[in-house]
């Protein structure tokens, strides 16, 4: 319940409706002093700043209190002539029933004032229904993404004003439109699943003793890019954001790193998983996907020289050995080939890039296309990339260089001495794609970035044989009478640049790695006889004294694939020990799997698959919703 204070009515009693202010403010146990000044207009002689002040029409009544017990409210309105122009009535709040214990606050997102920039953006309109002052709208995921859908129309009273600001008539009057039903592709039941699995996650690399500070969870119906569930570590109650958030609230809120889906918006280096796309341009490039290859235990390119760091050498292996063992020295001497081939060092930002060329193919270095805002594009390591980045980074580095970091010199000479040549060499030919770049980018590391929603859409794309769907949260829009508005149909965003063959290889090549390569542990006793898992694990190094990143990319069943699910724990160590036996008991909810049995009955999935229809909404507005258990909301 919600009181409204008419400031027009109170000014037509005799002391300006300084007695009924008293009364409310006895009422409502609150200072008079905090009523009035939420009744002075915004930028008037002696208002306090917003929110405090109101920001609305003169002639609008203000909101002076919410959350009021229903006999105060009573109270109010049997004592109507001690209460001249205030109001008590039902006032719509945003809730949040978190169906299941599901969080999906970087999905749902939440309410927040409008902005001055919305507000310019109407430039002078006078449609009744623009954007004002008061209004809230949607800050982030579906509720920003969707804002115009979701907000409905206003109520709006057009009056008549004298100079003397007085009212003299009503001219016209809008009624209130309610907004639509937005129907998620997020399954909820399977959202719970995925969101207490990424924290078991988290919580399992800390038992290792890494520090396990964030993480990101994905699950995509490969046959159209619909996403089924999707969680980000460290997350926050969209609750708190009801009402505003108090300053020491949203500091903590920034502190904890938690507003920001990882899912989304965090670009991560992809490690081993990445060698899908190193396989893919190798078939293109005419590599026997069928034939061996070395996997020494390093790799000399130059005067470096590059180790494994997944698996030791294993001597002459096939290529599917490799992806099953995570054999970086068989990706290194691929990737060294096709530099060589390129031109070497000597070659410009055009020549040849195949392996990046595929990259981009699978829709990396570009956004996903996701119905959500904020999305990150990631970044492909390539030999163009690097030449764009030095063209925008050279004169910093020369200036530098020539500098001598000088302010860094006076407290740490060897640290500047160190940055000063490095600069240095940047300044001189930064622009150049060396064997190392080349190297690195074949096993996902250097300057390659993805988010999780990326990956998962690469492997959702092996999975169906090339297909790069853009993947949705929205699956359509029902009107407040349970009219259709919209149903969205799958969006095919690219076709991957690889042979039908190819990505056959890749196809038959991964499940190697869940039966008898890096994905075994955690998949051990699981039936892969009835639900084959393809995979590949990843531990991707990052810059500095920092503990891998922990991933885990698969789909399946690997022979009639349906799902892919990624997950991903930054500083968590390896792949298969961190996120894989989370992403096993992902699959074990998808699929009804206890120990060895399989019972499409128990799946988390109603009917033991997605639902692609439309709910029903009544002809009152209310849609027809799951009750008692099956609503997953207690109460």
């Amino acid at each position: 319940m919600e009181v409204t204070v008419d400031r027009v009515a109170l000014a037509r009693e005799k002391d300006d409706g300084e007695a009924v202010l008293n009364r409310l403010a006895l009422l409502l146990g609150t200072p008079v002093e905090k009523i009035n000044d939420r009744l002075k207009t915004c930028g008037a002689e002696g208002a306090k700043p917003p929110p405090v002040c109101w920001n609305g029409s003169a002639y609008q009544p203000v909101p002076v209190a919410n959350g009021i017990d229903p006999q105060t409210a009573i109270n109010i309105m049997e004592r109507s002539t001690d209460f001249t122009g205030v109001t008590a009535q039902l006032h719509a709040n945003r809730i949040y029933p978190a169906p299941f214990n599901v969080n999906a606050a970087h999905i749902l997102g939440y309410l927040g004032p409008v902005t001055e920039s919305q507000l310019e953006a109407q430039g002078n309109s006078d449609a009744y229904d623009r954007l004002r002052r008061t209004d809230i709208v949607g800050r982030s995921g579906l509720e920003a993404q969707y804002d115009d859908a979701l907000r409905g129309k206003p109520e709006v009273t057009s009056l008549a004003i004298d100079t003397a600001g007085h009212v003299t008539e009503k001219l016209g009057e809008n009624a209130a439109t309610p907004g639509n039903y937005l129907v998620s592709t997020i399954d909820a039941r399977l959202q719970s699943v995925v969101e207490s699995q990424l924290v078991n996650a988290v919580q399992r690399a800390r038992s290792q003793g890494y520090p396990g500070k964030s993480g990101a969870a994905v699950v995509i119906d490969v046959t159209n890019g619909n996403v089924l569930a999707m969680a980000s570590y460290p997350t926050y109650d969209p609750a708190i954001w009801v009402g505003g958030v108090t300053k020491k609230q949203y500091d903590a809120l920034k502190s904890s790193d938690s507003l920001s889906s990882n899912a989304i918006q965090g670009t991560f280096a992809p490690g081993s998983t990445y060698k899908v796309v190193s396989t893919a341009a190798a078939g293109k490039q005419g590599f026997n996907l069928g034939g061996y290859y070395g996997c020494p235990e390093q790799y000399k390119a130059g005067n470096q020289t590059f180790r494994n760091f997944e698996s030791h050498g294993y001597g002459t292996i096939s290529l599917a050995r490799a992806l099953e063992v995570s054999c970086n020295t068989v990706f290194y001497g691929i990737a060294d080939t096709m530099w060589k081939r390129g031109g070497g060092l000597d070659a410009d930002r055009t020549a040849p890039d195949p392996i990046a060329n595929m990259a981009k193919s699978f829709g990396l270095g570009t956004k996903t296309g996701v119905d959500l805002p904020g999305e990150s594009s990631g970044r492909v390591a390539s030999r163009l990339f690097k030449a764009e980045n030095w063209d925008a980074k050279k004169d910093s580095w020369c200036a530098n260089a020539l500098d001598g970091y000088s302010e860094t010199r006076k407290t740490n000479a060897k640290l500047a001495d160190f940055y000063t040549a490095l600069d240095k060499e940047n300044c001189a030919d930064g622009f150049r794609w060396r064997e190392g770049d080349a190297l690195n980018a074949a096993i996902g590391q250097g300057d390659t970035s993805v988010t999780p929603l990326q990956m998962a859409m690469v492997y959702s794309a092996i999975a169906n044989g090339g297909t790069v769907y853009q993947p949705r949260v929205v699956k359509g829009i029902i009107g407040p009478e349970g009219k259709v508005v919209k149903n969205f149909t799958p969006e095919v965003k690219s076709t991957v640049a690889a042979s039908k063959s190819t990505l056959a290889f890749l196809q038959r090549a991964l499940p190697g790695v869940t039966l008898r390569g890096s994905g075994e542990t955690p998949f051990a006793g699981f039936p892969l006889g009835q639900i084959p898992i393809a995979s590949k694990t990843g531990s991707a190094q990052v810059t500095g004294n920092k503990v891998s990143t922990s991933w885990f990319a698969s789909f399946a069943p690997a022979n009639n694939p349906k799902y892919a699910v990624v997950m991903m724990v930054t500083e968590g160590g390896t792949g298969s020990k961190t996120s894989g036996p989370s992403v096993r008991k992902i699959y074990e909810a998808l699929f009804g799997v206890n120990g060895r049995s399989v019972n499409p009955a128990r799946s988390v999935l109603v009917g033991g698959a997605p639902k692609l229809d439309l709910p029903k909404v009544r002809s009152d507005g209310t849609p027809v919703a799951p009750k008692g258990k099956n609503s997953g909301v207690r109460g």
